[in-house]
């Protein structure tokens, strides 16, 4: 089996989930970063959580929050990278 950094995180809501083995179901991970990123996971137990960037240009994402299925499926980002 394959070794993996574990990627635990803290939701808005103070859970705690580790995403290391969910599933991306789609994101924008560009470079630099900012609030133009954000991914939408599905943990192995059926959970879904989005990921966004509050404006760290550090790190890619920042915040995270559990959502609904349908949200999950649905979501469409509200910000894009804008080129210089």
């Amino acid at each position: 089996m394959t070794q993996h950094s574990l990627y635990l995180i803290k939701t808005t809501s103070g859970q705690e989930l580790d995403l290391t083995y969910a599933k991306e179901l789609r994101s924008n991970n560009l470079y630099p970063f900012g609030i133009h990123n954000y991914a939408i996971y599905r943990t192995p137990q059926g959970v879904y959580v989005k990921g966004t960037n509050t404006g760290n240009v550090h790190l890619m994402l920042d915040q995270y929050e559990v959502i609904e299925e349908t949200a999950a499926r649905e979501y469409v980002h509200p910000y894009h990278r804008i080129e210089d």
